[in-house]
């Protein structure tokens, strides 16, 4: 794929009663986004130590029409639907990256 990545951190705090139901389909959507789009190149979910219910997510794209992509996937909009009455606060920020490393 060419293009620039497209690069995203999302701040989100999640209602603490529904904090379980909402990290299962996290995690089920992430899996899926990862394993069935090409141009989903890294997600990763992390909460705050002292704060299990702020979530944040480093989301890594391919490219713009990846991105765009994602957003239609069956997978996400179940997500999106099914969290909608979870998820309290949801900050999208772009951001650039300096270096991003990993091993498998």
């Amino acid at each position: 794929m060419s293009g620039k990545l497209v690069v995203r951190m999302a701040e989100l705090e999640i209602e603490p009663s529904m904090l379980e139901s909402y990290r299962t389909l996290l995690v089920e959507e992430i899996e899926a986004s990862v394993a069935r789009e090409e141009g989903v190149l890294s997600l990763n979910a992390v909460c705050l130590k002292d704060n299990p219910s702020s979530i944040r997510i480093l989301e890594v794209y391919a490219n713009r029409e990846a991105y765009e992509a994602h957003l239609k996937t069956p997978h996400f909009l179940k997500y999106k639907n099914e969290t909608s009455g979870m998820v309290t606060s949801l900050t999208l920020i772009d951001v650039d990256p300096i270096m991003m490393r990993g091993k498998s």
